[in-house]
């Protein structure tokens, strides 16, 4: 960490001396690792390692990005000069600049979020058995007929933030996963479903044959699929695809969005959007998961929020720009890359859970869908109107009767989630915990 430290301590460096006026300077620094094999041999492997360094340069209201991947210091010269003839020719944006001093984080603890697996890296030999592990647990189901891909992967991240008014900081993260794709069927009736899992903490994942297994009997329930009855019906989007729903609302509540006017819940701030006593909520503190950080892309501290509270709309999601541009604070949520300028972004979502069991829920909705699969969207971001491809199951009677494909799901989203009911069946491992979510009234294109 400290070398990338005095890289962008060297890109404000040169942006200084090719006259920017402020600026803020980003490395990330990465290698990843990742398998896969075939008919129990390895059929592909590869390894990447790369860095990406990234500048942003302003002068007065105006300002430029640009980013390479060479960290030599006849580079970072080049690119600063570059980002400063780019910025003089931009348009003018009153919104742009960096954070006042006393908004930056001044104080976090990296080591308390341990995002960093202590143990060894995983080797390509160990990747390669875990996945033939999953792929022979896959084989052994009673019904498949083959598996599709089984791999496993390896990935570690280094990034580091600094500001010419006085912040740095960074921070580190690894990854390691394991995923299996079994085929059910022969010909025109082959059905294909999957089972993966990705943790900070490779002794935090679920083993390789549970894997394989679970792959193998998703699959399976899938044969003889057909399209389901078209009509108004309750649907039950499974904890698979639920999180998909949410995502809609925190795109809805973005910054950049509500500021563009091109939001189906930009006069919402304070209504209802989401069942009473239901909250949503943020928290960039949770051990071992992927959207946690100590400071987000302005050098802003990160903080615990309920964007949803008992129902109600508390704030948008915004950056500094957005945040200007609406007349608010940053709500501490910009993300940015190498090669980009700051947008506002969430990272761990929890949504709170309900009382019943998904099985529970199944029961009540009496005759339905349940959606374990989407493809497609289309989402009008001004109305919220809502229609997606799924395939899933039948119920009938609070019972599943066979499984069901070639199928578009349609609504309106405030409706959808004002009076959406959730199971309890959230995974906590994951950054979006979100349960099974039903959802009465949709209209089902089938048969």
């Amino acid at each position: 960490m400290a070398d990338l430290e005095k890289l962008t301590a060297k890109m404000l460096e040169a942006a200084k001396r090719a006259g920017a006026e402020a600026a803020d300077a980003i490395v990330i620094k990465g290698e990843s690792l990742s398998i896969e094999v075939a008919n129990g041999a390895l059929e592909h492997a590869e390894r990447a390692e790369g860095i990406d360094l990234g500048l942003r340069v302003m002068i007065g209201q105006r300002s430029a990005v640009v980013s390479v991947s060479d960290a030599s210091d006849a580079t970072i010269a080049v690119m600063a000069e570059r980002g400063v003839a780019m910025a003089k020719a931009a348009p003018e944006d009153p919104y742009i600049g960096l954070a006042e001093p006393e908004q930056l984080a001044t104080d976090w603890d990296v080591g308390a979020l341990e995002l960093v697996d202590p143990a060894e890296p995983a080797t390509p030999e160990a990747l390669k058995a875990m996945a033939l592990e999953a792929e022979a647990a896959a084989l052994a189901v009673s019904g498949i007929s083959k598996v599709d891909s089984a791999g496993g992967s390896y990935s570690s991240s280094s990034i580091h933030l600094a500001t010419s008014n006085g912040f740095s900081g960074g921070y580190g993260r690894t990854s390691t996963g394991l995923y299996c794709t079994a085929i059910s069927g022969e010909g025109l009736e082959m059905e294909r479903d999957y089972k993966g899992d990705s943790r900070a903490f490779a002794a935090d994942m679920m083993g390789a044959d549970e894997i394989g297994r679970i792959a193998g009997e998703r699959a399976v329930a899938l044969k003889g699929a057909s399209q389901p009855p078209t009509g108004a019906f309750p649907v039950l989007f499974d904890e698979r695809v639920s999180s998909t729903l949410i995502g809609h609302l925190m795109a809805a509540i973005n910054g950049r969005a509500v500021a563009r006017g091109a939001s189906w819940l930009k006069d919402a701030m304070g209504e209802r959007v989401l069942p009473e006593g239901m909250d949503l909520v943020e928290d960039p503190f949770r051990k071992r998961v992927g959207g946690s950080k100590p400071f987000d892309g302005e050098g802003l501290a990160t903080q615990r929020r309920a964007w949803v509270k008992n129902g109600v709309l508390m704030s948008w999601v915004l950056d500094l720009a957005t945040g200007r541009q609406l007349g608010m604070e940053s709500t501490g949520n910009a993300a940015r890359g190498a090669s980009s300028a700051p947008s506002p972004s969430v990272g761990n979502l929890t949504l709170t859970a309900g009382v019943q069991s998904r099985d529970d829920l199944i029961k009540a909705m009496g005759t339905g869908l349940i959606v374990t699969s989407m493809i497609g969207s289309s989402v009008n971001p001004n109305t919220g109107e809502y229609s997606r491809g799924a395939s899933g199951f039948w119920v009938e009677n609070g019972e599943i009767i066979r499984p069901v494909n070639e199928c578009t799901v349609a609504g309106n989203l405030r409706e959808m989630l004002g009076g959406m009911i959730a199971a309890n069946d959230g995974q906590a491992h994951l950054s979006r915990v979100v349960p099974s979510l039903l959802v009465e009234g949709l209209t089902i294109a089938g048969s």
